[in-house]
């Protein structure tokens, strides 16, 4: 099983009536800008493990579980808004930064968040890495009511018990799973990775199965489709250097085909005042465990300039 060269240690902090649990690596120190890490969809912070092992020199790093994933606790709800990771990051900021710009990294939703981010609070930003976080595709106005409905239906679903996440008979399952979405994952990293993505819980007839860290409420959609001028305008507002990174694979043509491709992408990113996009070769959707070390070479380069 893979072992940790840098291995992580764990800090709670309250936010917003949640109990953040946050992953650190390294110190602070003077002089030391803190790299701030934000974990995609249906993953956890120690997703970037690979990643600040890979990274040169002694980093300050702080990767957060969002609410309703990894180890961060509160009460139960039913459905998320994408607002909420926002505020959240901005407590978070508060609390490890609250006098000095940190560099920020996200990988996918967190990619999204730290771009929004980045463009409502581009003071508090000094570099940013967005790891194929696209942003929506083209959404009109005619897609609201099919979208609202959507979501109620989904609300249902959960509230019936049908949008359950399923459960592993080991821990070796969990693995095995995470090799099945994506091929390129190593064994070794995979047996790992799946002892920080999920858990051991008892099921009702006595026996252990391993579950998820992740709430099922995060199958729901959200109920307000994201729209493409508004994401634009926060883009115009961002000041900090942006490093774009995308895998080869081309996720794009894959989740959208011909509805919204790299080019719209990297059209949207015209509008940022400084930004540079690189490509990662032979690396998917999850290139932060595909090829992490050319992830972290690329990110040092940049955030060192």
């Amino acid at each position: 099983m893979y072992q940790p060269i840098r291995p992580s240690r764990s800090d709670f902090v309250p936010i917003r009536l949640h109990d953040y649990h946050v992953r650190l690596w390294g110190e602070p120190a003077p002089g030391r800008t803190p790299l701030v890490l934000l974990h995609g969809w249906m993953d956890v912070s120690a997703s970037w493990q690979f990643v600040v092992d890979a990274l040169p020199g002694e980093p300050f790093v702080i990767a957060p579980d969002w609410r309703g994933y990894g180890l961060t606790t509160a009460a139960p709800v039913d459905n998320y808004w994408f607002g909420d990771y926002l505020a959240d990051l901005d407590f978070l900021l508060d609390h490890y930064a609250p006098d000095r710009p940190v560099h920020l990294a996200g990988h996918s939703m967190g990619g999204n968040v730290a771009m929004l981010y980045a463009g409502i609070r581009p003071q508090r930003i000094r570099r940013l890495v967005n790891l194929e976080g696209f942003g929506p595709p083209p959404a009109g106005s005619a897609d609201v009511p099919a979208r609202y409905a959507r979501w109620m239906d989904e609300l249902k679903q959960f509230h019936g018990g049908r949008m359950a996440l399923a459960r592993y008979d080991s821990v070796d399952g969990v693995a095995r799973r995470l090799m099945k979405t994506n091929p390129r994952l190593p064994r070794d990293q995979a047996d790992w990775l799946a002892r920080q993505w999920s858990a051991e819980v008892a099921q009702p007839d006595g026996r252990r199965a391993w579950r998820i860290l992740g709430d099922e409420a995060h199958k729901i959609v959200f109920a307000q489709p994201m729209r493409v001028d508004d994401v634009l305008a926060l883009y115009r507002a961002i000041t900090a250097p942006v490093l774009a990174m995308e895998a080869a694979d081309d996720s794009l043509a894959k989740w959208w085909p011909g509805h919204y491709t790299l080019d719209d992408y990297h059209a949207r990113l015209r509008e940022i005042a400084d930004c540079t996009v690189v490509r990662i070769e032979d690396a998917g959707h999850m290139l932060q465990h595909d090829q992490p070390g050319a992830v972290a070479a690329r990110m040092a380069q940049f955030l060192d300039r």
